[in-house]
């Protein structure tokens, strides 16, 4: 019978695979279709525009209604930069931790769901149990909406998806809606000595970054709203996380690029605060073609991740709450400030929460890990799971 050491086995796979999101994932994808094949399970491939990755769907167990999806993503963040004690492409147990990028952010669920599959079989469940593997999430939940709406369209409806993001296996039943723009300035360049006769970029820039900081300030200072309070910060945040621009110190820059995102709460709308920073920039811009009206500024909307609501009881809703919570035990309310592909799910008509061994915390960090314990929980939720759909 399938165990816990066959989700172990499969982690080690995966962690092997630097899926860094600016990189292909077909390695991986090919060695999860493998292995599903090798179960008799055929996997649905749904690709990115120049098919350099994919997302990937499978059910196992008969062709109807009711059954479980559980969801997770196949990209991590990268490592450069960082201070690493172990090697980050392989699992290394120390301490009761499995460290590497990834254990926790989401191979470790990942892993899990994917051992679940033979268990799912050897049970003879009665209702499926659906697995979707997306790409592209560390860099803005988009990338999951064709694997959505293909799973939506070529598979019996699902009652619930549980997306296994790193919650301590507790029920997360609302995150903030996410909202992110590449703002790119085009200047003219001069001798800084007569920059009064240029555009600098980088300057520009500044006053727009500024304003990001003026709108966290007041947003942290007004009483937070009913809606959002459970939340950490109970506001909406504005934070610019990278910027570069300039050629010489001596020089008023040409070009400046930076991005800027918004983690809105719930209650307040993304795209009134789109509004808002589309006035700012428009703003700035004027006062540089003043200057000179070669100077521009360009902006590229990179995401829009829908929030994750809590969801009324009964018939009509609800279904992945209760059924978490009735594996887990927990009866908590719990928030999360980041964004996750549940709010994408949600959206498209599906009952789903956010419940996933390990710590946000650890992910993302130098010597990422996932406490074994946590792991051994998330194994304990699958067999119970599994027998659920058994009954």
């Amino acid at each position: 019978m399938t165990d816990i050491a066959e989700a172990r086995r499969i982690l080690d796979a995966l962690v092997a695979f630097p899926t860094v999101s600016r990189d292909t994932n077909l390695p991986l994808v090919d060695w999860v279709e493998a292995y599903l094949a090798g179960h008799g399970i055929t996997a649905h491939r749904v690709w990115n525009a120049d098919r350099t990755k994919a997302n990937l769907w499978c059910s196992a167990g008969p062709e109807v209604e009711g059954g479980i999806v559980l969801s997770g993503h196949s990209d991590v963040v990268p490592v450069e930069g960082q201070t690493w004690t172990t090697d980050p492409w392989r699992v290394t147990e120390r301490g009761g931790r499995l460290y590497g990028r990834g254990t926790c952010d989401m191979k470790g669920f990942v892993a899990l769901a994917l051992a679940a599959v033979p268990l799912a079989l050897e049970a003879r469940v009665k209702r499926p149990l659906q697995i979707a593997l997306s790409i592209d999430e560390e860099i803005g939940c988009m990338a999951c909406l064709p694997m959505v709406a293909d799973l939506a369209a070529r598979a019996p409806r699902a009652a619930a998806v549980i997306v296994g993001e790193p919650s301590r296996m507790k029920v997360v039943t609302g995150h903030k809606g996410g909202l992110g723009f590449d703002t790119a300035i085009r200047g003219f360049p001069v001798h800084s000595s007569m920059m009064h006769r240029g555009v600098n970029a980088v300057m520009e820039a500044a006053k727009l970054i500024e304003w990001a900081n003026a709108q966290n300030a007041r947003n942290r200072a007004k009483p937070a709203a009913a809606l959002a309070a459970a939340f950490d910060p109970p506001w909406t945040s504005v934070h610019v996380g990278q910027i570069k621009g300039g050629t010489a110190h001596n020089i008023t820059a040409e070009h400046c690029v930076f991005g800027l995102d918004f983690r809105v709460v719930p209650g307040e709308s993304p795209e009134d605060w789109a509004g808002l920073w589309q006035a700012k920039v428009a703003a700035v811009e004027a006062a540089m073609k003043a200057v000179r009206p070669e100077a521009a500024i360009t902006l590229t909307r990179l995401f829009d991740v829908p929030p994750l609501v809590p969801e009324a009881k009964g018939a009509a809703g609800g279904a992945a709450e209760a059924l978490a919570r009735a594996i887990t035990g927990d009866n908590g309310t719990h928030v999360v400030s980041y964004g996750t592909e549940a709010g994408q799910f949600q959206k498209a008509g599906f009952s789903t929460v956010i419940c996933g061994p390990g710590d946000i915390a650890q992910a993302h960090q130098a010597d990422e890990y996932l406490e074994l314990a946590e792991f051994e929980a998330g194994w304990r939720f699958m067999k119970s799971l599994v027998a659920g759909l058994a009954a």
